[in-house]
């Protein structure tokens, strides 16, 4: 029971490890494009318009839109995935075991936005960013871990996947309450008949992915018009798909988590990453970084973040609302939640919500998430270095 339970952690490791070195390099192919002799071309790129189905009843997108409101509610539908599998049958459906990193994300969440808060206060306009430094890339910091192979306990890898997914949820929420329109109740009606079509799916124990998918596409739909943020729709729908808890062979839930994972690891991720992270050098000095959006982003996502998870965590263990990661110490564990500060994928795409009307304050949002993304890398993972020599 336990190989079986923890077969998807160590599956999912391998995968997030080399997906996070691929993120670094989409990040990195948009960085020097943008700045380079293509850069013109790149940003025409992604603001070109392309139509599936015709004028009339077809789906009018920007390339930057098919990215983040298609593809991504993809990637939130595999996440929603791995979020119920954990807490149907994974480390988050122990209490005392999903203790530590529930408390230790809302830290992590909470802190951050606080920081940024702090230094956006006096301007509404930028202070709608406040969510931005709340998030956790779980590729790049799993990536990171791994770069360490057998020095990292397995028990922070699970904490850091478990803290990870639970961001994710708290981010899904936030997009949810705080970053969709004005809402259309028309549209808003059509998307509860279809997640009330797909509950009946599952209890009618369907055992095809096809109606699921055709009500799903049918739900991305309303949800696009309805005036809430499309990836929501992927997140309804992964709640609704079915999971055999005694016979993972039958269990449609598992089946995708496993056939998606290489094409959102490899494939959705990398072209978020390319498609948002590209931002232009010049004219860049450090005065740059002190402005309200990248200095409350760099703060919250550095300094928030660690001291959110590791503060919470830690008193969390020594009122005994929770156990320590076994084999682990505070060092290690202080490196884990600096760690947590590198936000990328998630960050940039709350980025992309907070100042969907206000698109000149999204390169800061970009220079803002890549440093402090970089900063939590090299300081937790040569922090984690130390900690595991130290146990040598």
């Amino acid at each position: 029971m336990i190989q079986y339970i923890t077969k998807p952690f160590k599956y999912f490791f391998k995968l997030e490890a080399a997906s996070g070195l691929v993120l670094l390099f989409a990040a990195i192919l948009a960085l020097i494009i943008s700045n380079g002799n293509l850069s013109e071309y790149y940003f025409s790129t992604l603001e070109k318009y392309i139509i599936l189905g015709t004028k009339e009843f077809g789906l009018k997108l920007s390339v930057l839109h098919w990215i983040n409101d298609v593809l991504m509610a993809i990637f939130f539908f595999f996440v929603s995935l791995e979020i119920k599998r954990e807490f149907i049958q994974g480390e988050l459906s122990n209490p005392k075991q999903a203790m530590l990193p529930i408390i230790g994300a809302v830290g992590g969440m909470a802190v951050p936005a606080l920081f940024y808060i702090v230094i956006n206060y006096s301007d509404s306009t930028t202070l709608n960013g406040w969510a931005i430094p709340s998030a956790t890339d779980i590729a790049f910091s799993l990536g990171v871990l791994s770069l360490l192979g057998k020095r990292v306990p397995i028990s922070l890898k699970v904490f850091l996947t478990a803290l990870a997914i639970i961001d994710d949820l708290g981010a899904i929420v936030i997009i949810a309450f705080f970053y969709s329109g004005n809402i259309e109740i028309k549209y808003l009606i059509l998307m509860l008949l279809s997640l009330i079509v797909l509950i009946g799916l599952n209890k009618f124990r369907i055992k095809s992915f096809i109606p699921f998918l055709i009500v799903g596409i049918f739900l991305w739909d309303f949800t696009h018009q309805s005036g809430i943020h499309a990836t929501i729709a992927g997140v309804l729908l992964a709640l609704t798909i079915p999971h055999n808890t005694k016979n993972s062979k039958q269990s449609m839930l598992l089946k995708l988590e496993h056939g998606l994972s290489p094409y959102v690891a490899f494939g959705i991720m990398p072209i978020f990453a390319f498609a948002n992270a590209g931002v232009s050098l010049e004219g860049l000095t450090f005065a740059t970084l002190l402005n309200p959006v990248p200095l409350g982003i760099v703060l919250g996502l550095f300094f928030g973040k660690q001291i959110g998870v590791f503060a919470l965590s830690y008193l969390s263990v020594k009122l005994k609302l929770a156990d320590k990661p076994t084999g682990a110490n505070w060092t290690a564990f202080y490196a884990v939640s600096i760690l947590t500060g590198i936000g990328f994928t998630m960050s940039l795409f709350v980025g992309n919500l907070a100042f969907a009307n206000n698109l000149e304050y999204m390169d800061g949002v970009k220079i803002g998430v890549l440093t402090g993304s970089l900063l939590s890398t090299l300081f937790g993972y040569f922090l984690l270095l130390f900690a595991s020599k130290k146990n040598d």
